[in-house]
């Protein structure tokens, strides 16, 4: 690889296979790895497998050779338990999800070939197809047991990396409306990417799914395919068609490669784009920051501004706790204040969708009768959904004249 330093990288989590790839600064595009020296194999089976002998823990392929002909304890429902809190007993010791998470994540980065993996690494992104709280959790408490601090990871889910990977092309293929056709070998889910030019920023959406059965017969196959194209593409333009995951093969698909071509329209199929869609995500953030102009309306979008009143220096000013427009997985935030005759905080909520904003009080039960302005709290905003965010607030004393009651207080709002 080319990188060796302010690694930018991308990994796909998914339920059966996973990929990784890093972003090369001197072709300005994602690059995947081969799972297979001198191979294009690039997706791995998510599973890990204690190897007997050796007492420790191999990944992918080759944790499927040392359960297969070594007989290894293999896990290969990882992704599964990522969504878990309960522990898990192998090999006769009982781990928690998140540990194994990090014995997955430590061995697929072993594929970039760098030493100190965390030093060298400016930002990776990890991509799967849901982020659900438990998810969330146990992916922060893996990357934090490898090392990595918040500001070296992020977490997004396939829609999202879908927006990062499109904007990312060359913009004939995502100036208009963007299909995106995803195959299981049962189904196939369509998806539209539309945007709304008349504002700014201009809001891009993912709408919602719909989905259709399809035939294992080949001729079958292609003709329930291609009557799904004619009622979710019809004759409207696209920029471009995206087909990914397994299940579509062109040898069936002779109808409906027609179809799906229909006045020229570009079709692409491959099954990288989480992955890359991921490291462009990374590179963007931090690098390019050439979408400022568009925000991706994702149903992870915390859709309100959350903030205090204060005396700061002095002064009466507003002070901005927590920002719209970011995935709640993202915001959190602290800060310590002083309380000047009152027993309660009061937060100043605007939500994205109203044009009034709300005051929202948090009593404090119980808080210890001081003197004004002797009293000095610990707050702590952090959302656990993209509708619900957990306050904790902890009385922290004024020095030796009056010690912490040691009080905390906890309380979840839905903003």
């Amino acid at each position: 690889m080319n990188e060796i330093r302010d690694l930018m990288i991308g990994i796909d989590f998914g339920e059966k296979v996973s990929q990784i790839c890093y972003y090369d600064r001197k072709a300005d595009e994602a690059r995947s790895i081969s799972m297979k020296v001198g191979s294009s194999q690039y997706e791995a089976p998510s599973c890990i497998c204690r190897r007997i002998e050796q007492e420790d823990y191999c990944i992918g392929l080759e944790a499927e050779y040392f359960a297969r002909e070594k007989g290894g304890i293999m896990l290969d429902n990882l992704y599964e338990l990522s969504d878990s809190t309960d522990p898990v007993q192998m090999a006769g010791e009982e781990h928690e999800p998140w540990e194994f998470l990090s014995i997955f994540l430590k061995g697929i980065l072993k594929f970039l070939g760098i030493l100190d993996i965390v030093k060298n690494t400016k930002c990776m992104v990890i991509t799967t197809r849901a982020l659900t709280p438990g998810r969330v959790k146990n992916f922060q408490k893996a990357c934090a047991h490898l090392g990595f601090p918040e500001e070296k990871f992020m977490l997004m889910d396939y829609g999202e990396s879908f927006y990062y990977y499109m904007l990312s092309q060359k913009r004939d293929t995502w100036n208009r409306s963007v299909a995106w056709y995803e195959f299981a070998p049962e189904k196939v889910v369509f998806r539209r990417m539309s945007m709304t030019s008349g504002t700014r920023p201009v809001l891009v959406r993912l709408e919602e799914p719909r989905e259709s059965s399809l035939s294992e017969e080949k001729e079958a196959r292609d003709s329930d395919f291609s009557q799904f194209i004619q009622k979710t593409l019809g004759t409207e333009l696209y920029s471009s068609i995206q087909i990914t995951g397994n299940g579509f093969d062109t040898e069936w698909a002779k109808q409906s490669v027609k179809a799906l071509c229909y006045q020229k329209r570009k079709v692409f199929y491959g099954n990288n784009l989480f992955a890359k869609g991921a490291c462009a995500a990374a590179v963007e953030r931090l690098e390019k920051k050439n979408l400022k102009s568009y925000r991706y309306m994702s149903e992870a979008l915390v859709l309100a501004d959350v903030g205090m009143e204060m005396r700061v220096m002095g002064s009466p000013a507003y002070y901005s706790l927590i920002e719209a427009g970011n995935n709640w997985y993202d915001c959190k935030a602290q800060c310590e204040l002083i309380l000047d005759d009152m027993e309660e905080l009061v937060f100043t909520v605007a939500t994205m969708d109203k044009s009034e904003k709300r005051r929202v009080s948090m009593s404090l039960p119980g808080i210890p009768k001081r003197p004004n302005k002797t009293t000095r709290l610990h707050l702590e905003l952090k959302y656990v959904s993209p509708k619900e965010c957990e306050i904790t607030v902890r009385d922290m004393g004024f020095g030796d004249m009056f010690p912490s009651s040691g009080k905390v207080w906890k309380e979840t709002a839905a903003w």
